[in-house]
């Protein structure tokens, strides 16, 4: 049997609403990643974002926006509960239990960065200065990642894989 190659993603998420914190202290430090309500972000958890994958954990819309943790996949993708709740934030009056319209994975804290990886960090390394969050006007909550990246995010950080046990992917 062939073990599907693994993915990385970096998920955006504003401290202030939920940050790494939050999901380190959850219990078991696993929490859904809902209310994504952009199509291209949603097909990608709908269809691509699989356990097993490794997340960068990055802190968006502060003064400094930053890779701050790592995190890993836990659940394959299925229908955002969130969407259907009219009391909630994320409510979507579209979607519907038989015909789901957004949808969420569960992730899983692994390890917070010894310090934030800022935009000037990422964009100031050769490896790192391509990141689609570096691109004017990307501002998808979730984003393919390259092994090449999470690699170097490791580098500079210092850290073993916790994906691989300390390996390099």
């Amino acid at each position: 049997m062939t073990v599907p190659e693994r993915n990385y993603w970096l998920m955006k998420s504003e401290p202030g609403c939920y940050g790494l914190q939050n999901l380190k202290d959850e219990p078991e430090q696993i929490t859904c990643w809902d209310g994504v309500r952009n199509y291209q972000a949603c097909n990608l958890l709908r269809d691509r974002i699989r356990v097993g994958d490794g997340v960068l954990f990055y802190h968006s819309n502060i003064s400094q926006p930053a890779v701050v943790g790592l995190a890993e996949v836990v659940r394959d993708g299925y229908p955002d509960h969130t969407a259907l709740d009219p009391n909630v934030d994320h409510f979507d009056p579209k979607s519907s239990v038989d015909n789901p319209v957004w949808y969420m994975v569960d992730i899983q804290y692994r390890a917070t960065l010894p310090r934030p990886l800022t935009r000037a960090d990422l964009a100031g390394h050769p490896i790192l200065s391509g990141m689609g969050v570096l691109k004017k006007g990307n501002r998808l909550s979730v984003q393919l990642v390259s092994a090449a990246e999470w690699r170097a995010i490791l580098d500079l950080s210092d850290l073993s894989d916790p994906l691989t046990g300390g390996r390099r992917p």
